[in-house]
């Protein structure tokens, strides 16, 4: 009955140190990676750590037979699945996985920025027939990293007819802008610092600001900082105000993968050995920004008080079913009491009843506001 205890006692203490291994191979990776060492280097720990920890709970695992040929036998069965499960995992961190997105094509108009930031952001400028209206429009996408510069300057063509001239631009480390080799310098501090150099680029004394999603949270945060440089502002779909906002570097089946581990590892510990080891294309999806879209958005201090003292006028557009909580909606009204909602039914905001509510808005005309506390009947996003 002991004998049977123990053994079973080993057996668990066996799957626990196999089912724990990588840790201290991430630990030690992420340890070498702040020491300075290259990737070279620190994989190679990393891996090593790995191994030697897992060999020890097959050890662990496998009982040790009486007889001489059992325990040849039993050394055979463990180095055999030390070898296959080591070379996989080696295999798979230490190899950039095939293919990724190819290089975007510019667009119809596409020119480029090279701010005094050092910051070089593409863009497209829509200039009207005849410019009638003093303010230039800038859009600022969302995400962050989610550049979509054709179908925006697609949409926001229709403003242009209006007789304002819009600026699109994807923000650095998305779509066909630049990319940092120190992922530390990204961030909502440099999308402001980037929007006011477009500023000064472009010889505007104000601009209308119209973000969506995080490009709403980036409006805000340049509102608030340079509020004399804002006419109006469009809070579109408007993602949390300060709440700290990372995207996720795990999608579907990447979820298990070694060498993602190792990246997530690294990005807390060391974000430049992170970018030695895996690039911006391997961990873009869909042109979606790698280093860009991972980095973590906190609010500048006193964003709050400098909107509660903003005079600019400013609008909120929520749709149906975009995926941000309505509670944002109630965050932004309170940070911007001046400020109106406009609810979208069909919560498209390529469509023509959001076109309507801009051209209202920037015009000056009155926009119908929903002023309920929470959802209005019909709608399907996040609460």
């Amino acid at each position: 009955m002991r004998s049977f205890a123990r053994r079973a006692g080993r057996l668990l203490t066996g799957l626990g140190i196999l089912a724990l291994s990588p840790i201290p191979g991430l630990a030690a990776l992420a340890g070498m990676a702040m020491l300075g060492a290259g990737p070279d280097v620190f994989t190679v720990t990393g891996l090593a750590v790995f191994a030697s920890v897992f060999f020890l709970g097959l050890l662990l695992c496998v009982p040790r037979p009486r007889p001489v040929w059992g325990r040849w036998l039993r050394a055979l069965v463990i180095l055999s699945v030390e070898a296959v499960v080591v070379w996989q995992v080696a295999a798979t961190t230490l190899h950039a996985p095939p293919g990724g997105p190819a290089p975007l094509k510019p667009v119809a108009g596409q020119r480029e920025w090279k701010l005094a930031t050092g910051s070089e952001l593409a863009y497209v400028r829509l200039a009207p027939k005849r410019v009638t209206r003093p303010e230039p429009v800038v859009f600022l996408h969302g995400g962050p990293g989610l550049a979509d510069l054709a179908g925006d300057s697609a949409f926001f063509a229709g403003l242009a007819a209006d007789g304002y001239t819009v600026y699109v631009y994807d923000q650095l480390g998305a779509g066909r802008s630049g990319r940092l080799a120190d992922p530390r310098g990204y961030g909502l501090p440099r999308d402001v610092a980037d929007l006011e150099a477009v500023r000064q680029e472009i010889g505007a004394q104000r601009l209308i600001l119209i973000g969506q999603d995080y490009g709403a949270r980036l409006a805000a945060a340049y509102l608030a900082e340079h509020p004399d440089q804002v006419a109006k502002a469009v809070f579109s779909a408007p993602a949390a105000l300060d709440r700290p906002q990372t995207a996720s570097l795990f999608t579907g089946p990447d979820v298990l993968s070694p060498r993602l581990l190792a990246v997530y590892t690294l990005l807390k510990s060391n974000p430049q050995a992170a970018h030695a080891f895996a690039g911006d294309r391997e961990l873009e999806h869909d042109h979606a920004g790698g280093y860009a879209r991972l980095a973590q958005r906190t609010a500048p201090t006193g964003l709050r008080q400098g909107l509660a003292a903003s005079a600019v006028p400013a609008l909120i557009v929520k749709g149906a079913r975009d995926r941000q909580e309505w509670s944002t909606v109630a965050d932004y009204r309170a940070a911007l009491p001046r400020a109106g909602v406009a609810y979208l039914a069909d919560g498209s905001y390529r469509g023509k009843p959001y076109l309507s509510t801009l051209r209202a808005f920037l015009a000056g005309r009155p926009v119908r506001t929903y002023d309920g506390g929470g959802p209005p009947p019909g709608y399907l996003g996040p609460r």
